[in-house]
């Protein structure tokens, strides 16, 4: 029977697991901790690491999980980019859980649109405080305005479509470009310098490489229009936070929606409202009255989360039985 050792868990993630586990019978424990230097010893014994996107799964810890025998590192999100996959050398496979509900992210991607473009979130402050003013509370129709999407996996695709509804041009870019669904959706690929150029509203669904960290910067701000939104449900270092702040200072960014941020480890899925915020930049970011930041929950719907674990159990029994793993993250030796 396959032991697997859960790292960063909640009692969601507990809830869930365990009530899907009893078609596969595998034993698990469940830690609180993150999975680390220092956290590495508790995997001893076990067969599998179950990690997610803020577990630290770097060269130290993984010579440490080779030592302890260990056969797979299974993430439970689709981002693999905090495990060093070079560092196995190929001798433990790494499996992720590629789509679980694009609906949920690409779904939460609107929402931020919807709701920085209304001021929702102000709006609902002043109402509970008997304030009925409408100063401060003018949005755009976001019918004929254009927006650019960065990334056309199925989330971005699914986020096209939900804006094409809206009446929206649409512009895209990925180095894959799907010309079929280019042709059913109605939308267009393009540069990113014209994307820039053109849209009112730019969202990010590429996966975070060497080629797309920091994709928005001093720079590419610079290019975008006056006052263009910005959402970001993919990787925080998709954008430099650094840049985003002084573009929302001098007015060159008008709305920025995050669901990630790029130095959120230490902060997202925690309860940290009994604590002094120590990180100075998110600080500062949640002074403007222009942003909205949710903490990684794009992917927290129902659906996705069964659909994570299912996958995730799947990936492991795969493992087990000595099949092909459908969901391993290539590695070259």
């Amino acid at each position: 029977m396959m032991k697997i050792a859960f790292f960063d868990t909640k009692p969601y993630d507990r809830e869930l697991f365990d009530r899907m586990n009893k078609d596969f019978g595998f034993t698990i424990k469940y830690y609180e901790t993150k999975l680390t230097e220092d956290s590495v010893t508790l995997t001893k014994g076990y067969d599998v690491v179950c990690v997610f996107v803020n577990d630290t799964v770097k060269k130290t810890v993984i010579h440490e999980l080779l030592k302890n025998d260990i056969k797979m590192i299974a993430l439970r999100c689709a981002g693999f980019n905090n495990v060093d996959v070079a560092a196995t050398k190929c001798k433990i496979p790494v499996v992720r859980v590629p789509a679980y509900s694009p609906y949920a992210i690409a779904e939460h991607t609107v929402a931020l649109i919807l709701a920085l473009n209304r001021k929702i979130y102000r709006a609902y402050i002043r109402t509970r405080e008997s304030n009925f003013s409408l100063n401060g509370l003018m949005g755009f129709d976001m019918f004929g305005k254009t927006a650019g999407i960065i990334g056309t996996g199925k989330i971005g695709l699914l986020t096209i479509g939900i804006l094409k509804g809206f009446g929206m041009r649409v512009l895209a870019y990925d180095v894959f470009p799907n010309r079929d669904a280019a042709q059913q959706y109605g939308f267009e690929y393009t540069t990113l310098d014209y994307i820039y150029k053109e849209s009112d509203v730019i969202s990010l669904h590429c996966p975070l490489t060497q080629e797309t960290e920091y994709l928005v910067n001093a720079e590419s701000l610079e290019q975008m229009k006056k006052g263009v939104m910005i959402i970001n449900t993919g990787r925080g270092k998709l954008i430099d936070t650094r840049a985003l702040i002084k573009g929302l200072k001098s007015g060159q960014v008008g709305y920025a929606g995050l669901d990630v941020y790029e130095e959120e480890r230490d902060f997202f899925f925690e309860d940290q409202s009994d604590m002094i915020l120590t990180d100075d930049v998110l600080a500062r970011l949640l002074t403007f009255n222009n942003v909205i930041i949710t903490s990684h929950q794009g992917f927290f719907t129902r659906e996705a989360l069964e659909s994570i674990a299912l996958t995730t159990l799947n990936n492991i029994r795969e493992m087990e039985a000595g099949m092909e793993l459908t969901n391993r993250v290539v590695c070259k030796p």
